[in-house]
């Protein structure tokens, strides 16, 4: 069954599938970093109890959820420069990642920030606090303790959906997987090598969620990821 199977060819592109990897990685970082950013200004726009903020937030989150993150990617890479914005095909792919999973970052911190007692934030407002004071000092650290399990999920979910960025010629692990299909002929071999470091980097941000909730003192959900 594996006579056919070339581990040497494997084993020749795994520079170029180590190069994707660390793209990969670093991208998601600054994906995830950039959709706490994203999340957290449209969950406190959502919270507001006036319409002129909580409107525009609840509308761009459900803009986002109900569009495929493809669509979204394609408007930016081919809509923005006929608009006269022509970005990096790199600086796309974050800015696609972040804003999609922005969308979903800010359901979490709203969810955690939900979960705070009422007393506390009374207790805030008695104390004299601003409305950043008590987030930035009672509401958002005890939100952020009870959201880090779901937050890594979906860390995982932009992992996995950067490998789109294949589709704009972003060199992550995909693209190597790609390249290695197409110069040998040998789709096999390429895509169950991807296959695999997806796997690993799955697992490792599995473990990672299941030790933040060990840390904290939580549970975090069961998921079918």
């Amino acid at each position: 069954m594996l006579e056919n199977f070339s581990f040497r060819t494997i084993v020749e592109y795994l520079p170029l599938f180590g190069q994707g990897l660390v793209t990969t990685v670093w991208l998601s970082a600054l994906s995830f970093a950039g959709a706490l950013a994203v999340g957290i200004v449209l969950a406190a726009m959502n919270l507001q109890r006036g319409r002129l903020f909580r409107v525009p937030a609840k509308a761009y989150i459900d803009a986002v959820r109900a569009t495929p993150l493809l669509a979204q990617l394609y408007f930016l890479y081919f809509g923005l420069p006929r608009l006269g914005f022509v970005l990096p095909e790199l600086v796309v792919g974050i800015l696609a990642l972040s804003l999609n999973s922005g969308a979903y970052v800010a359901e979490i911190i709203r969810a955690g920030i939900l979960s705070i007692p009422r007393g506390q934030v009374e207790a805030g407002v008695a104390s004299g606090m601003t409305y950043v004071q008590r987030m930035r000092f009672v509401i958002l650290p005890q939100a952020f303790k009870v959201t880090i399990p779901p937050l890594l999920g979906q860390a995982i979910v932009l992992v996995k959906d950067s490998a789109l960025l294949s589709l704009i010629s972003v060199s992550e692990l995909t693209r190597a997987g790609q390249l290695l299909a197409s110069d040998r002929f040998m789709p096999a071999e390429g895509f169950i090598t991807i296959a695999a470091f997806y796997l690993l980097l799955y697992y490792g941000l599995k473990g990672l969620a299941a030790l933040s909730g060990r840390w904290f003192g939580l549970q975090p959900a069961r998921s079918s990821t």
